[in-house]
């Protein structure tokens, strides 16, 4: 697109001012729209690079490679459909919940991911790793800070809720987190655990049924069920060991 309104307004999106205030040379050569094309795709890869820095998702199996036929409950349509993303225009919540080892952390992980690779920004964290963040702030307003860190990026990822159990200023800091982001902005949880055992997660914690409440409102839960898909792979390798072993001494 060469038309010079637009190169001009794309120029001044980038802010570039030596090439404004050279404008009538810049407009008039047939390098200017190579040059701003340039400028924008080094502009979103840097973007793409510090927000993939600063979400902390870590390295992760693409769902390609997801064996889609090991859980014996896993809706597909319902997980590739949340990779479009359409959750987080309506500011909605997602809950994945399943047992130990059967992908929801690598479900989680290809979410995040789209969800960078679209613009938004994302910060992905495990409930033990956030919870214990806020928790040994011994400041209000530091806590504050905490506080509004986590509930800034676009979606929230807390990965592996009910793995441990935690006190009641643990649920308190979880549900004050998740207040401030309800219908604001989109926070997914994993985890091991269904809400009627929650109570087991935060023992005695007052708090608990708003908290679900708040997570669960404009929310799609979906569950994984199945046996440990990284014990099935830690099975084959030993296997393969064997084999391999056998094979040497033949």
């Amino acid at each position: 697109m060469n038309d010079p309104d637009a190169l001009r307004t794309r120029a001044e999106a980038l802010h570039l001012p030596g090439l404004l205030a050279h404008w009538p040379k810049a407009a008039a050569s047939d390098w200017l729209a190579k040059l701003l094309d340039w400028e924008e795709q080094e502009r979103r890869r840097r973007s793409l690079e510090r927000r993939l820095k600063d979400a902390h998702i870590g390295r992760f199996k693409s769902l390609c490679d997801f064996d889609w036929t090991w859980p014996k409950r896993c809706d597909r349509s319902a997980i590739e459909a949340l990779i479009s993303l359409d959750f987080l225009q309506k500011s909605a919540n997602i809950v994945l919940v399943g047992p130990n080892g059967v992908g929801k952390s690598i479900v989680a992980q290809n979410i995040a991911y789209q969800a960078l690779i679209a613009g938004h920004t994302v910060l992905f964290a495990s409930a033990d790793q956030l919870l214990g963040d806020l928790y040994a702030l011994d400041s209000d307003s530091a806590l504050r800070r905490r506080l509004r860190h986590y509930a800034r990026p676009q979606l929230l990822v807390i990965d592996e809720v009910g793995y441990l159990s935690y006190s009641n200023r643990h649920a308190d800091l979880l549900f004050e987190l998740v207040s401030r982001r309800y219908q604001h902005r989109s926070t997914l949880i994993t985890t091991n655990r269904p809400f009627a055992e929650w109570r087991e997660v935060f023992p005695n914690a007052a708090c608990v049924v708003s908290l679900i409440d708040r997570l669960v409102h404009n929310a799609e839960i979906i569950a994984i069920d199945g046996k440990s898909y990284r014990l099935k792979e830690a099975r084959e390798r030993t296997q393969q060991r064997a084999r391999q072993r056998r094979g040497a001494k033949v």
